[in-house]
């Protein structure tokens, strides 16, 4: 009889080890997951929201600021999960250069305190290659566009 009831305790032991490894991942990788999901939607984002009319006119990259802050948006609430509550923050949103920074609020924690995790990331839109080059074709149609990045993480 005391055998049995050895083996019911390493039972619930196992299973409440397996849920404190659940919470404790599920707080942890909250960071972590935050700002790679936040990096690649500003990324996808800033070149969905080119104007490829302004800068086939006057050849200067150009992003428009509400197709932006829309398509980010709609990313946003693709990716992230439903039962998280985020508070998004756009700041420094400029068209000409293109620069965006976003500040993205979580909770984290799911069992008794939560804490906040804010995530800060920056972005610039730069075109590559010869200026020569670009004030001579006038007819361009697709600029090559390279993402820089100025990350920033706060706990």
């Amino acid at each position: 009889m005391s055998h049995s009831y050895w083996g019911y305790w390493l039972v619930v032991m196992g299973v409440s080890i397996i849920g404190l490894i659940t919470v404790v991942n599920g707080i942890t990788t909250t960071t972590t997951k935050d700002f790679l999901s936040i990096k690649e939607i500003t990324d996808a984002s800033m070149l969905e929201a080119v104007d490829y009319g302004y800068y086939r006119d006057y050849n200067e990259v150009r992003i428009n600021k509400e197709k932006f802050m829309e398509v980010f948006i709609r990313r946003l609430a693709q990716t992230m999960e439903l039962q998280d509550d985020y508070e998004i923050n756009f700041y420094g949103i400029y068209e000409t250069p293109p620069k965006v920074s976003v500040e993205i609020k979580s909770k984290s924690g799911t069992i008794g305190d939560t804490y906040d995790v804010v995530t800060r990331y920056s972005g610039i839109l730069q075109v590559t290659g010869d200026s020569k080059e670009q004030e001579n074709t006038s007819d361009v149609s697709t600029p090559n566009e390279e993402i820089s990045n100025d990350e920033e993480t706060l706990e």
